[in-house]
């Protein structure tokens, strides 16, 4: 298996893909980051505060966020990707792990990026859409920018995230799914959908009423988990496997309120998609015909550098830059320009022969980029027009011009390399087959790991096998639950047991807390709506917290005056209660989960009547609840 393993490897590092795919991975990745970030910023308090507002534990968690953010930034624009990814990969681990993120806000998704983040860190990702790439272009500032070929990495950097963070996932998900009555009946994507905790704030009620759309839907994914880490890589069924599974994945974005899990998940099909049709839409996307020629001084290094930058981010390839000492004789627009005038400017010349200098050139250049168009008609306007043309005058007229001697040659990079490049792109050819070699250790190492979860979880468990009735399975079940805290740890591998029967088998009411204003009227505090769903933005991780910790068929009561003391808290300050004086009451409304096809289920459940069962009050950083003592009950 390990030669057999190691030739396939070699043979696949040796095919080339568009290195385009890789860049938007990591940009998307980046976003998904900065994203959840922000959104660990606004709940703060409620995350990470023992009393939200009132006992401040960790008071330097704002700054180390904003530490993540900027990393996270980096990450997007492609700056120092090496060291921004693997600082991300730390903050991952150290705030999953080690901060009430996971064991009382679990995003559903944090492992899954750790994992994903885990392969960024031997990924060659600054090879497209990235400043690292723009970085070294620019210690060469007399090699024009034509003379770079487009990017291209071993197709292996596509297929093994996937594989893993993919494959591993779906298939192991797929066994847990086969123990769900609903999930065996086809309802496995109708019952969540119908639960008012877990949908977005679109109603989906009239897809959801389609009872064979919602069969062929549970039965599709089924067999799409089952069969994709076998079948994706097929050049024939890899359209059909990316169309399903960025169907599915854009669903769960849109119809349920862990928008995170559905965007996280979305991203890996940037790796799923054909490389052909990235070539494609590459052709649709680039002009056919430059639509601006722009005129520089080939002996300026300012203005190289320049070319270089706009050239960057011209990715639509509209502009053509070209050297006014050799092009400029060929063009009739600028016939009427002497060389020393022309080298004083950046000239532009349209596709209607009309010439524009200086500022004017910068405006029309990021107008014909397209996307940047707004900014430069904002380049144009009054004002603003008169202040950059002074900043530009300044630094064109003091900027300094070199023949083109020794400084025109070829530098060597001084950029560290990524470990990709390190590792798979070394000179020498046995270093590469020993890396190789290497990899397929790896990637069996993390085969055992994956099967040791799916058979450990996915079948003894769920077969209900008795592993302490014997010393040997006693300690194997030890062994195996330590390799799963490893792996789940560092590298995201762990049972992916979502949304299953235990979950919903007796998920029959939601609680939801309301408040009696000064005026005695009683308010919606927001979180939970009068309909029951989360209300925007308490999703994600949030949501979790409430619809899958809080609230469950068997509710905790240590657990569930836990966090209406956090939720109280939290949206009291946010609303500007005055905790002191504000009567909190506990709702309940029963709702209906079955493993068998009911019509118009979700609107029976968002219709539902509440009823008060209890009331809490706060009292110096002190709350007193007073709830039934088994709510299952009612």
């Amino acid at each position: 298996m390990y030669k057999l393993l190691s030739s396939k490897l070699l043979a696949l590092h040796q095919i080339q893909a568009p290195a385009t795919g890789i860049g938007l991975f990591r940009l998307l990745f980046g976003l998904i980051t900065l994203q959840e970030v922000f959104f660990l910023l606004y709940f703060n308090h409620l995350i990470f505060d023992p009393i939200p507002y009132m006992d401040v534990e960790f008071p330097m968690i704002p700054f180390f966020l904003c530490l993540w953010a900027v990393i996270a930034a980096f990450i997007i624009v492609g700056y120092r990707c090496q060291f921004a990814v693997i600082a991300n990969y730390i903050f991952w681990i150290t705030f999953v792990h080690f901060t009430p993120m996971q064991r009382d806000f679990d995003g559903g998704f944090d492992l899954f990026m750790i994992g994903a983040n885990f392969f960024l860190i031997f990924m060659p990702l600054d090879k497209a859409f990235a400043f690292d790439n723009l970085r070294r272009k620019l210690q060469t500032p007399f090699v024009h920018y034509s003379s770079y070929a487009k990017p291209t990495v071993s197709v292996l950097v596509y297929y093994l995230p996937v594989i893993i963070c993919l494959g591993f996932l779906y298939f192991d998900s797929a066994i847990h799914k086969m123990f769900a009555p609903h999930w065996r009946n086809g309802l496995g994507a109708w019952l969540p959908s119908s639960m008012p905790y877990y949908v977005s704030a679109i109603n989906l009620s009239w897809l959801l009423n389609i009872e064979w759309l919602q069969k062929t839907i549970g039965y599709t994914i089924m067999v799409f988990q089952f069969t994709f880490i076998f079948l994706f890589h097929l050049k024939k069924l890899r359209p059909i496997y990316f169309l399903i599974g960025f169907g599915l994945h854009f669903g769960i974005t849109i119809s349920f309120n862990i928008y995170p899990f559905g965007m996280g998940m979305l991203i890996f099909y940037t790796l799923m998609l054909p490389f052909s049709y990235y070539r494609k839409i590459g052709t649709w996307l680039t002009a056919k015909q430059p639509l601006l020629d722009v005129f520089y001084d080939e002996q300026c290094p300012l203005c190289n550098r320049t070319v270089l930058t706009l050239n960057h981010f011209d990715i639509f390839n509209c502009i053509d830059f070209k050297g006014a000492q050799s092009f400029a004789a060929d063009c009739s627009a600028l016939a009427a320009i002497d060389e020393k005038t022309l080298l004083t400017d950046l000239y532009a010349v349209d596709k209607n022969n009309k010439v524009y200098a200086g500022v004017a050139t910068y405006a029309q250049i990021l107008i014909k980029m397209r996307y940047s168009a707004l900014l430069g008609y904002g380049l144009k306007l009054p004002l603003i027009f008169q202040f950059a043309n002074s900043k530009y005058r300044k630094i064109a007229d003091s900027r300094e011009r070199v023949s083109c001697d020794e400084r025109c040659e070829i530098k060597v990079i001084n950029l560290k390399p990524m470990l990709y490049d390190r590792l798979f792109m070394a000179q020498d050819s046995q270093k590469q087959k020993k890396n190789i070699r290497i990899l397929a250790k790896v990637l069996i190492i993390l085969f055992i790991i994956q099967l040791n979860s799916s058979i450990h979880y996915g079948l003894l468990y769920r077969l209900d096998v008795d592993l302490k009735k014997s010393l040997i399975t006693s300690t194997l079940a030890g062994v195996s639950n330590s390799l799963i805290l490893i792996s789940q740890g560092f590298v995201g591998i762990t049972p992916h047991a979502l949304y299953l029967h235990d979950h919903f088998d007796g998920y029959d009411h939601l609680l939801a807390i309301t408040y009696i204003d000064k005026e005695g009227a009683e308010q919606w505090l927001p979180f939970v709506t009068e309909e029951g769903r989360l209300a925007a933005p308490n999703w994600g991780r949030v949501h979790s917290m409430w619809a899958n910790i809080a609230v469950t068929p068997n509710i905790d009561n240590h657990r569930l005056h836990k966090f209406i003391m956090k939720v109280t808290a939290f949206w009291g300050a946010k609303s500007e209660l005055e905790l002191n004086t504000t009567t909190f009451h506990i709702k309940l409304k029963k709702i209906h989960s079955p493993s068998n096809w009911e019509n118009n289920l979700l609107n029976n459940n968002l219709k539902g009547k509440w009823k008060t069962i209890g009331t809490a009050k706060w009292q110096n950083k002190s709350i007193n609840i007073i709830a039934p003592k088994d709510i299952n009950l009612l």
